[in-house]
């Protein structure tokens, strides 16, 4: 069984939903991105789903477009966010999703890409902008080299195109609970129980997390209870913005943070 299987088998045994968090990868730095994803992995993650950093990262609000912008003006490259991942390895082998751009998997010849992220320690690709009526080479490269691949439904995604999205995903399927961009939000958005309902119904055994908006611990339990994971972004992202002023605060900022989510979830 994969990494990604077993988080979520895991999980299931527990009658709990996974901890998903998203961290851009080299924001504020690599070496703080180290300490950052540690922090967080020793804190109740399930899944880590890291963010290549892109400089147009169109599905992204305010608060993750700047972390990209930290980690690409402190240096990080394709190579370095490889890099990144090998060195995660080094302490943990809690399964990595990368949450990229397809601009950064063709630039770098797919197959190559996906070869060199499975190498380093990678287990799924999320590929915001790639439908999967697209996304043929991205699942076949992924297919070759033991990648698992994860797709997105929208709340305007129509029921025609569940089936073509869930059978693309061999990972998980990750529901985007509102329309827009990420980023932190007072209230989880409505109909999350009769989405993910929905989505079941089509995807079968297949995982569904949520996500986009999910910021508190109460907002964590209450998605917790429809789906198998739960999504935390822009609220741990937060962290290393509040802090960059002085970053040894970043890893224990996190690391509390991540703690009081994963008691949403029931770790």
């Amino acid at each position: 069984m994969d990494r990604i299987a077993q988080a979520f088998a895991r999980a299931r045994s527990e009658n709990r939903a996974c901890f998903v968090a998203y961290l851009c990868a080299g924001d504020p730095d690599l070496e703080t991105s180290i300490s950052a994803c540690r922090a967080v992995l020793e804190n109740g993650v399930d899944v880590l789903e890291l963010g290549v950093p892109f400089s147009d990262p169109l599905a992204d609000g305010l608060t993750n477009q700047l972390a990209a912008q930290r980690a690409l003006e402190s240096g990080m490259t394709a190579a370095r966010v490889f890099e990144l991942v090998r060195r995660i390895r080094e302490f943990s082998q809690v399964p990595i999703v990368f949450y990229t751009y397809y601009n950064l998997v063709f630039a770098n010849g797919v197959e190559n890409y996906v070869r060199l992220a499975r190498e380093a320690g990678v287990d799924g690709l999320l590929t915001l902008d790639l439908p999967p009526e697209e996304a043929g080479e991205v699942v076949a490269a992924c297919g070759k080299h033991d990648m698992k691949t994860v797709f997105i439904v929208a709340p305007t995604t129509p029921n025609a195109r569940l089936p073509i999205i869930t059978a693309a995903a061999t990972g998980f399927i990750y529901y985007v609970s509102r329309e827009g961009v990420t980023g932190v939000r007072d209230q989880v958005a409505a109909n999350i129980p009769e989405a993910v309902a929905r989505i079941k119904a089509v995807a079968k055994n297949l995982p569904v997390v949520v996500g986009f908006g999910i910021s508190t611990r109460a907002h964590v339990t209450e998605v917790a209870a429809h789906a198998d994971g739960v999504v935390i972004g822009s609220a741990l992202v937060n962290c290393i913005r509040d802090n960059l002023s002085q970053r040894e605060r970043i890893a224990p900022a996190l690391a509390a943070k991540a703690a009081d989510f994963a008691l949403g979830v029931g770790r």
